[in-house]
């Protein structure tokens, strides 16, 4: 019953925060931290990332479809010689702008252990700054002028920008989806076309954070029952979908600063009780 619970907690988590613009392995870090949860979850953490990649398809499956048939159709016009880079339509360069924005992430992720490295220490101050840090972005964002530009509109230099911030959200509480949205909005793109490049930018992004995950699982032989593992990824794509209609919505009304103000709220309290862990040296946490 315990790590049925314990993997309810990090689902919600996970689901919430993969798409809410708050840090979700800031938030993971700082929940395990709590729950006293070391390491050994690596195959939740995998499952977790399944369930809201899940998520994200069955929320943009339209977009998505219209992507990969696009991906097809390219090759076909440019085997035909017919392919036009000023002619594509809006899912072929938004299809483009994904694997560019991808493209600059790939360097990056050969040195993620120098990223998540803070991540397992004990000590959260560091995801306090992190979470400091997203908060001035969003709140940077919501705040800039409007942009009107679509995804048949999205330049090269948009994709590499967002590609760029979302390099820094390797991270742990800097917000992926807070970061590549900003980044969207800072480059002129409309509201709702930020969040989607945004969401759907993140599925190689999930799917490549699950396999590194699987494979390092697949090292430690770790084991956990069936049933928790299929609850907590059905939660987790479950309240991912939820997430994403609700940043949609808040997005839409332009009060993307109230997750400003939440990650700075976070931010300041993570980083006051790691300032209190390490001058004490008690570890403040919860039995699950």
């Amino acid at each position: 019953m315990g790590d049925i619970i314990s993997i309810l907690i990090q689902a919600v988590i996970q689901g919430l925060t993969e798409f809410l613009p708050v840090s979700s392995s800031g938030h993971l870090s700082v929940a395990q931290h709590f729950m006293n949860v070391g390491e050994e979850n690596l195959l939740i953490s995998v499952v977790l990332h399944l369930g809201t990649l899940a998520a994200v398809c069955i929320a943009f499956r339209k977009r998505i479809w219209g992507m990969i048939k696009e991906f097809f159709l390219t090759i076909r016009d440019i085997c035909k010689g017919q392919f036009r880079w000023s002619e594509m339509n809006d899912d072929r360069r938004m299809m483009f702008m994904v694997i560019i924005a991808t493209l600059i992430l790939v360097p990056f992720v050969l040195i993620k252990d120098f990223f998540t490295s803070v991540q397992g220490d004990g000590d959260i101050i560091f995801e306090g700054c992190a979470f400091i840090f997203t908060s001035i972005v969003l709140i940077l964002s919501d705040a800039c002028v409007k942009g009107y530009k679509t995804g048949k509109d999205m330049k090269v230099k948009d994709a590499v920008t967002v590609g760029l911030f979302q390099c820094v959200a390797l991270f742990p509480g800097v917000s992926r989806s807070g970061s590549t949205i900003s980044a969207g909005l800072f480059c002129g793109l409309a509201r709702d076309t930020a969040a989607a490049f945004s969401f759907i930018l993140g599925i190689p992004a999930i799917l490549g954070s699950a396999v590194l995950e699987f494979k390092d699982v697949m090292e430690e032989g770790t084991k956990l029952d069936v049933l928790p593992l299929v609850i907590g990824a059905v939660v987790s794509a479950v309240v991912g979908i939820c997430a994403i209609k609700l940043v949609e919505l808040v997005i839409k009304k332009d009060k993307f600063k109230i997750f400003g103000i939440y990650t700075l709220i976070i931010g300041i309290v993570c980083i006051g009780i790691g300032i209190y862990e390490t001058v004490t040296g008690n570890h403040l946490h919860i039995a699950i």
